[in-house]
């Protein structure tokens, strides 16, 4: 029986404007006038929150303009979900007045930690799949929704390192999380192909035991490519290039089983001009439509 809380998260998260299942792109704020003048619409924006949470100034003008237009995404990167300490209700109260402010379709973060005592560590950690950290991220998970008032969704991460004290897979663990607190699922296709690669293990293996029915949003990025100490590959999640051609058929595969998903190009590092992300999102947009036409021709012959 869901308890008071969790019926009013449903209820504000239906009232949201909906996200179309179409390509969106990480919002820079460089691009606003391009974007705004293309014939080419853009089906959303995302953003990350910690670059809005001051009070006012040019930034949220320009992010204000760009709501009139567009479908909104927020994307947290400084909740530090996975922390072993508790969440900062400043952060938190911080997000909320982002969310209130823009009330997006889609609220996410990451299964990450990023913070310790006082310190502030510029890096998505990973953290170990175990009964212990299961029940703690799912309280800092019913701790944020409770606060927004509304249901997130969770990111898959991407990893350079396995935990000894490890006792469940990545897919058990997330799927564990998702059942207990209700939440939704961010599936980062890179950061699947990025993981799988680092640890050696196949990506369809990995998607295979994903709770891809929870999945309501997607992200597409590129990587770049270094070699370890002992001379294997190391893939690096850094956001600075175009999506490479295998997590392009992975997405594809994940559609075929999905169906269309809003699916977010993520360019967060040595940004190109808008043409080049425009570009990725339009070769998004173009397998979307086409696994559109397929939902639907199935949908008409039955």
């Amino acid at each position: 029986m869901p308890n008071a809380a969790a019926v009013a998260r449903q209820t504000i998260s239906a009232t949201t404007p909906s996200m179309p299942a179409r390509a969106g792109a990480g919002f820079k704020a460089q691009h606003a006038d391009a974007i705004l003048s293309d014939a080419y619409r853009i089906g959303f924006l995302e953003v990350h929150a910690e670059n809005y949470m001051g009070a006012g100034g040019h930034p949220h003008r320009i992010l204000t303009r760009m709501r009139e237009d567009f479908p909104l995404s927020v994307h947290g990167v400084g909740l530090s979900i996975g922390s072993p300490a508790g969440l900062d209700p400043q952060h938190l109260a911080r997000l909320k007045a982002v969310v209130d402010r823009y009330q997006p379709a889609m609220v996410s973060e990451h299964l990450a930690w990023s913070t310790h005592d006082d310190h502030f560590f510029n890096d998505l950690l990973p953290v170990p799949y175990d009964v212990e950290t299961l029940a703690r991220v799912c309280d800092h998970i019913d701790q944020v929704q409770d606060g927004l008032g509304r249901r997130i969704l969770l990111e898959n991460p991407s990893t350079y390192v396995a935990f000894e004290a490890t006792t469940m897979r990545e897919t058990d663990f997330i799927r564990a999380i998702a059942n207990r607190t209700g939440c939704g699922l961010l599936l980062d296709i890179n950061n699947v192909y990025v993981s799988a690669t680092n640890h050696g293990y196949a990506p369809l293996d990995y998607l295979a035991d994903f709770p891809i029915e929870l999945v309501e949003e997607i992200h597409l990025a590129g990587h770049a490519q270094d070699r370890d100490d002992a001379g294997q590959p190391l893939l690096i999640d850094s956001h600075d290039r175009p999506v490479d051609s295998l997590v392009w058929d992975l997405y594809d595969h994940v559609l075929a089983v999905t169906g269309p998903r809003p699916t977010l190009i993520e360019w967060d590092n040595d940004v190109p001009d808008w043409p080049i992300l425009k570009r990725e999102a339009v070769q998004a947009d173009a397998i979307l439509a086409r696994h559109a036409q397929s939902a639907g021709g199935l949908r008409h012959g039955g």
